[in-house]
C-alpha cells in the first residue's frame, strides 16, 4: 500500500497523513468511510453467536434499580425474547474469527501492521442502548453497521480518572463532551487512546470495532522477564568482584545499582531475544484453544498438495515474521521458528495469502525448510486444509 495514496476510508487523507497527525492524538470523523456499506450479519446471526460457548460475549443493561448491569455470555436462546425494548446492548468480541465476511473488513487496514489488530467487536443495541461513558487504553476505529448511533467525546483520562461504583464496568464519574455526530452506516469514527467517549443507539443499530492491541508496560515486564529468565543459568547473579572496604556496612552505596543496572542491562537488551519475546507475545491468539493441528505426516502432506487441496490461515491464528541477525523468524499463535533468508518471499506469502497451494507455493516446496515450515504450521493449526 503506498502510504502518500488517500483512502475513501480515511476520508481522503492519505496514511501518512492520518498517522501524523490524528493517529493516538485526537478523532477523525469520516462521512462513507465504506460508502453503501451493508452489515455482513444481522442481530439475529450476532445473537446467535453468543449463544456459542467459545464465543466471548456480553449484554450491558441499564435500568433503574442498578442503573448499569452487566451479564456475561453464552447466553440462552429464551433469554433475548425477555430483554426490554430498549436501553440494552449485546457485545461480542473476535467476530472476525467466525465470519470471513467481517474479517475482510480489517483489508482496509493495511497501512497499520496487521499484529497491532486485536480484533473486530460488533455490537447490537436497542434504541438508547450503549455501555456509558468510558475511555479504553487502545486505539479503535467505529464503524456504523447499520442504524444510527449518536457518539459524543469528553476529555482525555487516566488511571485516576474517577469512575461509577461497579465492578465489572469501568464508567467515568464525570463526562463533559465537546463534540457529538450522529453515526449512519458507512460512516466511520476513529479514537485514540485515553479519549473520554459515549455511543448512545438512537434506534436498532449495530458497530464494528476495530480495536489495537497495546500491552501496558506492566505486561511487557511481566512477561518479557518470565520468557527472559528460561534462559538465564541458577549460577549468573549479582556480583561485586570489584568492590571496597564499606565505611557503613547498612548503606547500599550507589555503585552496587550501577553493577545491578548492568546485569539487567545485559540480559534486557539482548535484540534477537527481545524481539523472539515480542513476536511470540503479540502473536498470541485471544482463542488459543481454537488453534489445534492435525496429526500427518510428510508423505500425507505432500500427497494432499499434489492433489489440489487448498491451505487457509486458520482464523484464530495470528502471524508475522521479522529479521533476526542474519536470518529470518516467523511467528505463529505464539511460537516462533528461525529460517535462512532465502526463505523472506515465502513468509510473506505464508502471512499475507488468502490461500496456499501447489501453484503458489510451488519452488518452496523443493526447500526442505521450505516444506517442513508448511507442515509443521498445519500441524501446529495456524495453517489448515480448506476441506478440514
Amino acid at each position: 500500500m503506498n502510504p502518500d495514496n488517500p483512502l475513501q476510508l480515511l476520508g481522503g487523507l492519505t496514511p501518512r497523513e492520518f498517522l501524523r497527525d490524528y493517529w493516538q492524538k485526537k478523532p477523525l470523523l469520516v462521512r462513507q468511510a465504506i460508502p453503501d456499506f451493508e452489515s455482513p450479519i444481522s442481530p439475529d446471526e450476532l445473537a446467535g453467536l453468543a449463544l456459542e460457548e467459545e464465543v466471548e460475549s456480553r449484554l450491558v443493561i441499564e435500568h433503574g434499580e442498578r442503573p448499569w448491569e452487566l451479564r456475561r455470555g453464552p447466553f440462552a436462546e429464551d433469554g433475548f425474547s425477555q430483554l426490554p425494548e430498549k436501553d440494552w446492548t449485546l457485545l461480542v468480541q473476535a467476530v472476525d474469527q467466525f465470519v470471513p465476511e467481517v474479517a475482510e473488513l480489517m483489508e482496509g487496514f493495511k497501512f497499520l501492521p496487521k499484529w497491532r489488530i486485536d480484533d473486530v467487536m460488533v455490537s447490537f443495541a436497542a434504541p438508547g442502548g450503549g455501555v456509558g461513558p468510558h475511555f479504553d487504553n487502545y486505539d479503535v476505529f467505529l464503524l456504523q453497521g447499520y442504524g444510527k448511533r449518536r457518539w459524543q467525546v469528553g476529555q482525555m483520562c487516566d488511571s485516576s480518572s474517577p469512575l461509577l461504583e461497579h465492578s465489572d464496568l469501568k464508567i467515568l464519574a464525570e463526562f463533559a463532551h465537546t463534540e457529538e455526530w450522529v453515526l449512519e452506516p458507512g460512516d466511520m469514527l476513529y479514537l485514540p487512546p485515553l479519549l473520554a467517549h459515549c455511543g448512545t443507539a438512537e434506534d436498532d443499530c449495530m458497530t464494528y470495532s476495530v480495536g489495537f492491541r497495546a500491552p501496558s508496560a506492566a505486561e511487557v515486564l511481566t512477561h518479557f522477564t518470565d520468557f527472559l529468565s528460561q534462559f538465564l543459568p541458577e549460577e549468573e547473579r549479582y556480583s561485586d568482584a570489584d568492590a571496597q572496604p564499606t565505611s557503613d556496612p547498612h548503606q547500599i552505596q550507589h555503585d552496587s545499582l550501577d553493577r545491578l543496572k548492568a546485569l539487567l542491562n545485559q540480559h534486557m537488551g539482548d535484540e534477537r531475544l527481545l524481539m523472539t519475546w515480542f513476536g511470540q507475545f503479540m502473536t498470541e491468539p485471544r482463542y488459543p484453544e481454537l488453534v489445534n493441528g492435525i496429526e500427518i505426516d510428510e508423505e500425507q502432506f505432500l500427497d494432499h498438495i499434489e492433489a489440489g487441496a487448498i491451505i487457509v490461515r486458520n482464523p484464530s491464528a495470528r502471524m508475522a515474521w521479522s529479521e533476526v541477525g542474519d536470518g529470518l523468524v516467523l511467528f505463529a499463535s505464539g511460537h516462533s521458528r528461525m529460517l535462512p533468508a532465502n526463505l523472506r518471499e515465502m513468509l510473506k506469502l505464508i502471512c499475507s495469502a488468502d490461500a496456499l497451494h501447489i501453484e503458489n507455493l510451488g519452488r518452496w516446496l523443493a526447500d526442505d525448510e521450505g516444506r517442513l515450515l508448511v507442515l509443521e504450521l498445519i500441524k501446529q493449526g495456524s495453517l489448515e486444509f480448506a476441506d478440514e
